[in-house]
């Protein structure tokens, strides 16, 4: 049952408050993820909203302003696996996939007035459901973080070296800890340092 939160009207223009106004198109693929997280809508938007504030997309040279547009689905295992061995060549399911459309170097500008797509953030329920129970994490909570790391993919931060990995995790955990969830890699018990 696909669903899509409220868009932003863009000729209301940014406020101080919302420097990089957000649309997202939420679809909902697994219709298990209704039962697992209450007000699963506004809840995975507050988390997009929540990572685009704290990932700095000035950083990325996109002007405040900029209406920023964000696709998120909420799939299954199989979807997810599917997807990761087409596009990773790895044939396993995974928590969560970002594809970024700022990835793409020859893609044209948007139209004036038009959002500037970021991309697309798929989770698998089975795998988030699983690692929230192996953490000890509410699944809400959980799917929280992924969405937030999701759309840090999307906004260039990687965790490929061990350098950037501390970046991108010290931005969730201080995203998290502002919306008063806890650090998911202290609750994992891994070693950041």
């Amino acid at each position: 049952m696909p669903a899509e939160s409220p868009a932003l009207d863009p000729s209301e223009g940014p406020s101080p408050e919302d420097p990089y106004p957000l649309t997202m198109a939420l679809e909902v693929e697994d219709e298990a993820w209704f039962a697992l997280v209450p007000d699963l809508g506004p809840w995975v938007e507050k988390a997009a909203r929540a990572a685009v504030e704290g990932g700095d997309p000035a950083g990325l040279d996109i002007a405040p302003g900029t209406m920023l547009d964000i696709s998120l689905v909420l799939a299954d295992d199989a979807r997810v696996r599917a997807l990761n061995a087409t596009y990773r060549g790895k044939d396993a399911p995974t928590n969560v996939l970002s594809f970024a459309a700022l990835d793409e170097a020859d893609a044209p500008p948007p139209p004036p007035g038009a959002p500037l797509l970021l991309g697309d953030v798929i989770l698998a329920r089975e795998t988030v459901v699983r690692e929230a129970g192996e953490g000890d994490l509410a699944v809400a909570d959980h799917v929280f973080h992924l969405v937030v790391h999701g759309v840090l993919h999307l906004l260039g931060y990687t965790h490929d070296t061990d350098e950037e990995a501390r970046e991108m995790e010290g931005l969730e955990t201080a995203i998290l800890e502002a919306h008063g969830l806890r650090d998911p890699y202290a609750a994992a018990g891994e070693d950041r340092s």
